[in-house]
């Protein structure tokens, strides 16, 4: 058996165990899944992307994909969390020092990013808070407006407006210690409740140079080229896998729920089978593109770009029809809470409005289509 497919037995075997078991409870309490996340550590899979020198696996985009799309099917919150680690693993490999990427790699500290700003919204790559250099270092003042893991980060990778060179944004390493930030209250959300998404705020937080992610002014250049497209295809492994699990309880319900009266089963119904086949071919076509993406910038194909920013749109949105028809197919039991339906319904509709947003999505690939820059 591969690496990648010991792993996702693991994971696989994790999700059965702890996370799914533990879904229901943490999306009526909004409790982080710490338990989750300590198990994942200790399995390597915090280390996926970290480099095999620093004690991690050393894997790739695809494999990222497939591990967060198991953990999805049984938590699109825990899926997310893990995410946002990864895509915080990217910054901190190319830049951090030894100590901090071993620590990361080994799953002692876990990462996030903070990109979103409430001066900026969603156009995360136009930062608004600032780097003001000192005698000692930089003081960075920020309101930050969605974290992942806020409250349980061990650490941001965070942006600012550059601090002496030209360009749009720099990237720091910061300690979710540091003396003056302040986390904002506790997520009550709609959907992926366990994520501990929630506001950051800066004032005068103190960091040394070595704090700084590579050089001053080029932190976009950074994250368009590596974090995006990572955090895209992400996403989209998260969507895969509500997908996923969505066609899963719908044949399950199909296939024994009973029509006594009529000595028969729902999937007696052709039209319960059509709606069936729609939501299994529409997962299938999400997971044949988001696959096609991670191979793509694996390998550094010339279509990377623009099959990642397809990948995200196209499962962020696909995902909400492949779920309408799971409801359709369940009826009344869909609504019941201990069922999961719902609950994937509500955590599915958060890609569509986390950034880069699906309507910006498709501005971006039309621009990518016609030749255009995406940012002018």
């Amino acid at each position: 058996m591969s690496e990648l497919g010991k792993l996702l037995d693991d994971v696989i075997g994790l999700s059965e165990r702890i996370i799914g078991p533990g879904v229901v409870h943490l999306d009526q309490t909004a409790e982080f899944p710490k338990q989750a996340g300590r198990e994942l550590g200790s399995l390597g899979v915090l280390g996926l992307l970290s480099a095999k020198d620093v004690g991690g696996m050393g894997l790739k985009a695809p494999a990222a994909v497939r591990v967060v799309e198991a953990i999805a099917q049984r938590c699109g919150s825990t899926a997310m969390i893990l995410s946002m680690h990864y895509c915080s693993v990217l910054a901190i490999e190319a830049f951090a020092n030894e100590d901090i990427r071993k620590k990361h790699a080994s799953g002692e500290r876990l990462g996030t990013l903070a990109f979103s700003e409430f001066g900026s919204r969603s156009n995360f790559w136009a930062p608004v808070s600032t780097a003001t250099p000192g005698p000692n270092g930089f003081s960075l003042n920020a309101e930050k407006s969605w974290v992942t893991s806020a409250n349980h980060a061990d650490d941001y990778v965070w942006s600012s407006k550059p601090h002496s060179a030209a360009g749009p944004m720099t990237l720091w390493l910061v300690p979710a210690d540091s003396a003056g930030l302040s986390v904002g209250p506790a997520f009550d959300g709609l959907g992926l409740r366990g994520n501990d998404s929630t506001s950051i705020s800066a004032k005068d937080v103190a960091v040394g140079e070595d704090a700084q992610l590579g050089e001053d002014g080029k932190g976009l250049d950074f994250g368009l080229g590596v974090i995006t497209p990572h955090f895209n295809l992400l996403s989209a492994a998260c969507s895969l896998g509500l997908m996923e699990a969505a066609v899963e309880r719908a044949i399950k319900q199909a296939t024994s729920a009973r029509l006594t009266h009529l000595n028969s089963r729902l999937c007696d119904l052709p039209t319960i089978r059509a709606y069936l086949a729609k939501a299994r071919i529409k997962t299938d076509m999400v997971r044949s593109l988001v696959y096609d993406a991670a191979d793509a910038l694996a390998t550094g194909r010339e279509d990377t770009l623009l099959r990642v920013l397809e990948a995200k749109a196209a499962a962020g949105e696909m995902s909400l029809e492949v779920i309408d028809l799971g409801m359709r197919v369940c009826g009344g039991a869909a609504f019941r809470k201990e069922f999961g339906l719902e609950r994937i319904f509500r955590d599915a509709r958060a890609a569509s409005v986390m950034a880069p947003t699906t309507d910006a999505l498709y501005d971006f690939i039309g621009r990518a289509l016609c030749g255009m820059e995406l940012f002018s």
